[in-house]
């Protein structure tokens, strides 16, 4: 039995012999499973991140260069994924990832006008090289070259928001939900390359993904805490 590239066969076949799924038929399963599973949940991933930005009318502390790297790594994982051919549940969730990202930077850009020469002149260039990324119209070696840069690109993107926080002793506009979904998601997705064998070069990516989105959460929690404390301690003045 195959469903959604899913071979249910030999789980089913042991649980009816009533023995318990053997090693080699389940992690792939689980893999399978999973993989769906945070394609569907990549559906929601930014949706706190954009309400929190639209609700408050504000970008205070996000750094907008940070963002728009994002996109660029999401575009270009994602053709590469394409061009390699992967099979869905593989990357899927890049496909709804780069969709929020681009709503995302859109919300960035709206409340942070009036945009700057250089702001338009970088949109500009993207949207006229996407398609040719994703259509493969370009050099195997090129292509290659660029999926191993996407790795420094989302380090640089997550970089620039990790000092701003620092530097703030804030994180502003920062969605905690966004951050955990974002920090799961990429735990998740390593144990689903290595079932697939997928290349080296996505695990390295997935590993650092893990590690800067640590970063972030561990700076919301410690200066939300410090900010409830200063908050308390004012408090605590205007009373006395």
């Amino acid at each position: 039995m195959d469903y959604l590239g899913i071979d249910i066969r030999c789980a089913t076949e042991s649980l009816r012999d009533g023995e318990f799924p053997a090693k080699d038929c389940l992690l792939p399963l689980i893999s399978k499973l999973l993989g769906y599973f945070l394609v569907a949940a990549s559906m929601t991933v930014k949706l706190p991140q954009i309400m929190k930005i639209v609700e408050s009318k504000s970008v205070k502390g996000l750094s907008v260069p940070a963002f728009e790297l994002e996109v660029v790594a999401y575009t270009i994982s994602l053709a590469y994924c394409l061009h390699k051919e992967l099979p869905f549940s593989a990357f899927g969730e890049l496909a709804f990832l780069w969709i929020q990202a681009l709503i995302l930077i859109a919300c960035i850009y709206y409340f942070s006008r009036p945009l700057s020469v250089a702001t338009w002149v970088r949109a500009v260039v993207y949207f006229a090289l996407a398609p040719t990324l994703f259509t493969g119209k370009i050099d195997p070696l090129v292509f290659e070259a660029l999926y191993a840069s996407k790795h420094l690109i989302f380090l640089s993107a997550r970089l620039p928001q990790i000092w701003k926080n620092f530097r703030n002793k804030s994180t502003g506009q920062l969605s905690l939900l966004t951050c955990l979904m974002n920090f799961g998601g990429s735990m998740a997705r390593i144990f689903t390359t290595i079932q697939v064998n997928a290349p080296f070069s996505m695990l390295l990516g997935l590993s650092l993904a893990v590690s800067t989105n640590g970063i972030i959460i561990s700076q919301i929690l410690l200066y939300r805490t410090k900010g409830e404390e200063e908050e308390k301690q004012v408090k605590d003045k205007k009373m006395s």
